[in-house]
């Protein structure tokens, strides 16, 4: 596991190999804990203890620019997920 990204299927492997859990029920398991959290974030914010913090931030429609041409376009309103890690978790790398 030297790649920069990390696979969902990674994560699936990785659980797999550490609890000795079979593929197919290391993948509910992880997409379960997954639709758990998508579901929590979208009701309200979303804070794991010693972990971090995910919140749901709105943007507002603004006007971007191609560097290369200088066109300028409009960059739609969207939503957007923001995470905070926590003090601890940054402290132990």
């Amino acid at each position: 596991m030297n790649k920069n990204n990390l696979t969902k299927i990674d994560i699936i492997k990785n659980l797999s190999k550490k609890t000795g859990f079979s593929i197919l029920f290391s993948k509910k398991l992880v997409n379960d804990f997954l639709d758990i959290i998508t579901h929590q974030i979208k009701t309200n914010d979303l804070n794991l203890k010693n972990i971090g913090s995910f919140k749901l931030t709105k943007k507002k429609e603004r006007l971007g620019r191609n560097p290369k041409t200088k066109e300028e376009f409009i960059i739609s309103a969207r939503k957007s997920l923001r995470f905070v890690a926590s003090k601890k978790l940054i402290d132990k790398n």
